[in-house]
């Protein structure tokens, strides 16, 4: 008989407003620790998390955002939030790496076969300075190859709601082909999604997966140009193992 080989699989969450225990403005299920709720609902609603995912609570890794183009490997659980970053990536089985959001793209990336994963918060600027093509970099250097690595785009504002400035809008598209739009008011419009699928493409990730969702215009969703101050839902990856049968 032949032993059996190790299988990972990437396991994907992204979170709703709904089951936890935080007052408004932050209600419900608010996961973010800098938005001015009571530490204490973060860390029950953190908790419940969790234990809905099976994980204990140290296995979570967070971030302190800070719209840049930072990327952080982790190789175990991390005390607190990892300081100045807007993108984890590890190697380590049963570690949740979570970035939180409220109009901003998630983006959660894995390559099963190298065991790699990542999580990535890319709003405006980050996106415009490039933080998605610095975290394949870092995949890659860590095994990853980018027709391996699947991509889920989470919940964000969408072309149709995302209304800015024309200059805005023509900065963006320079430096993230694809962005540029008009919203369902005529008015000039960011797409960051559509931008950052045509920049996944262009590094050779071609398994890229949405979610649909506007945050403007979803009520079930966290959304800080809808009402501010808000709470921030959480997308999280990871990986686990699974066991193959030996063969005879």
């Amino acid at each position: 008989m032949t032993a059996p080989h190790r299988l990972l699989r990437a396991r994907r969450v992204v979170t709703t407003r709904a089951g936890g225990v935080s007052a408004a403005p932050y209600d419900s299920f608010n996961l973010a620790d800098h938005v001015g709720d009571d530490p204490a609902a973060v860390d029950a609603n953190r908790r419940r998390l969790a234990s809905v995912i099976g994980l204990p609570p140290e296995r979570f890794v967070w971030m302190e955002q800070i719209h840049s183009r930072n990327v952080t490997v982790v190789d175990g659980p991390v005390t607190g939030p990892v300081p100045a970053t807007d993108a984890l990536v590890t190697r380590e089985t049963g570690l949740a790496l979570a970035t939180l959001s409220a109009d901003c793209v998630s983006i959660l990336l894995s390559d099963e076969a190298a065991g790699v994963i990542a999580a990535v918060h890319a709003g405006r600027v980050g996106a415009r300075i490039g933080i998605l093509p610095r975290v394949l970099d870092v995949m890659v250097d860590l095994g990853a190859r980018p027709e391996h690595i699947g991509a889920l785009l989470g919940p964000a504002a969408s072309g149709r709601n995302y209304e800015v400035p024309a200059a805005m809008r023509a900065d963006v598209e320079a430096h993230l082909p694809g962005s540029a739009t008009r919203t369902s008011r005529g008015t000039p419009g960011l797409d960051l999604r559509a931008g950052l699928r045509r920049q996944l493409a262009e590094h050779g990730v071609t398994a890229v997966v949405e979610d649909p969702r506007c945050t403007i215009e979803d009520t079930a969703l966290f959304s800080h140009r809808r009402s501010a101050p808000t709470g921030r839902f959480a997308s999280v990856v990871w990986l686990e193992e699974a066991r193959e049968e030996g063969t005879a």
